[in-house]
């Protein structure tokens, strides 16, 4: 299987995930952007790898100002969900 085929696959389980993270309601909202936001990486990730491709015929990774702003996402929606859960840990503290 190739690396692009297991990326396209992997995102059924994350949007089951995400279904379902969202229909129990308990998680935290902003840690819930934070799962969304990582959508929007994998959206951004695909277009710039084919852009990194058919423009310098490389890899993204390769393409250190292309690759750097697709992480970008990767990288807001780590702190999101940090931020999200750090704030309802504090908050059962705080009760």
């Amino acid at each position: 299987m190739s690396k692009e085929t297991l990326f396209a696959v992997s995102l059924f389980p994350y949007l089951g995930f995400l279904y379902f993270v969202t229909k129990s309601g308990q998680t935290p909202r902003l840690a819930l952007v934070g799962f969304y936001v990582l959508l929007v990486f994998v959206a951004v990730t695909i277009p710039a790898g084919i852009y990194a491709q058919k423009a310098y015929g490389l890899e993204l990774a390769n393409v250190d100002w292309l690759h750097g702003s697709a992480e970008f996402f990767l990288t807001l929606s780590n702190i999101f969900v940090v931020l999200g859960f750090r704030s309802s840990v504090q908050k059962l503290k705080s009760n």
